[in-house]
């Protein structure tokens, strides 16, 4: 790699970075694309829902009802929802133009696109290619975490699919089952009170979250405690659109830069890791066996 590429490629994760007070803020925007609850609940005249994308979910079933906003982000916002099986997460992503994750790249890296009209639009940008673009990250999501929860990873499940062709209508949208409760969704572990004990048993499975998906091929590109949640003394691991593979040449560097990501993040609760030490025991563990695949049932 040369020094021009190295700087490029520093440039860009540092910018998308795991920590949001290491992000690029706006000193006066406000980020773009935020959906009120109010824009999302029926219309008492009506009845109907405001917002398109909840109109289709509620038609289709997907959910019944929105309960609550639980968090609102520079790329989504999720909300806690009702379904037919129970509470859902519901997380909806701004358009692309209101996204401040604009240089997604670094991650699509090595990805073959066969349209080459589209490969093109989505290069360019253009209006066809910003909603390509945001399709194909929303379907990114829900393929990544059915392979995911298939095998046997400690990921939300998915309530859409498994086949593209019925999570593909749903875009912007992605919904899996809530982690915790309606009145009390898991907290991030970067906002979890945890004993000495606690921390510790997190850090092993966070550690071995991340082998898992290296045993698979792949590295999360933004793993550290603010994407990870703890529920009942388990962690389990959010966040997939930017999950990228060895086909991807910038691989190592954002392994590596996961495994710093990581250990930085866990000195909040006490621990000292260094990036290294992190990056060489989710290597050793990756070499290892895996958990056990789960059944899904029809």
């Amino acid at each position: 790699m040369s020094a021009r590429q190295h700087d490029w490629l520093s440039a860009e994760l540092e910018d998308a970075g795991a920590f949001p007070e290491r992000r690029r803020k706006d000193k006066t925007k406000k980020p773009l694309g935020r959906r009120r609850l109010g824009d999302l609940t029926t219309d008492p005249a009506t009845g109907d829902a405001e917002d398109p994308v909840i109109r289709f979910l509620l038609d289709r079933g997907h959910i019944t009802e929105v309960v609550a906003e639980l968090k609102s982000g520079k790329e989504a916002t999720a909300y806690v929802a009702r379904g037919p099986r129970g509470s859902v997460l519901l997380k909806l992503y701004r358009d692309l133009e209101a996204r401040s994750f604009k240089r997604d790249g670094v991650y699509r890296e090595g990805q073959v696109i066969l349209d080459k009209r589209a490969a093109r639009a989505m290069q360019s940008r253009s209006r066809k290619g910003l909603a390509m673009l945001q399709a194909g990250w929303v379907c990114a999501e829900y393929a990544h975490l059915w392979h995911l929860w298939r095998a046997g990873l400690n990921v939300p499940e998915p309530l859409v699919g498994p086949e593209p062709t019925e999570y593909e209508q749903t875009a912007p949208a992605v919904l899996m089952r809530l982690i915790g409760h309606e009145d009390a969704p898991a907290p991030r572990l970067s906002d979890a009170a945890l004993t000495p004990e606690e921390a510790r048993s997190a850090w092993q499975q966070a550690v071995q979250g991340m082998a898992d998906l290296l045993r698979l091929g792949y590295a999360h590109g933004d793993y550290s405690t603010y994407n990870l949640l703890w529920w009942e003394n388990r962690v389990t691991i959010i966040d997939f659109p930017q999950l990228t593979t060895r086909t991807n040449p910038n691989f190592q560097q954002l392994l590596r830069r996961d495994a710093e990501s990581l250990a930085t993040s866990f000195r909040k609760h006490g621990l000292q890791e260094t990036g290294e030490q992190t990056l060489r025991e989710v290597q050793r563990r990756a070499a290892g066996p895996g958990p056990t695949p789960r059944v899904l049932l029809p």
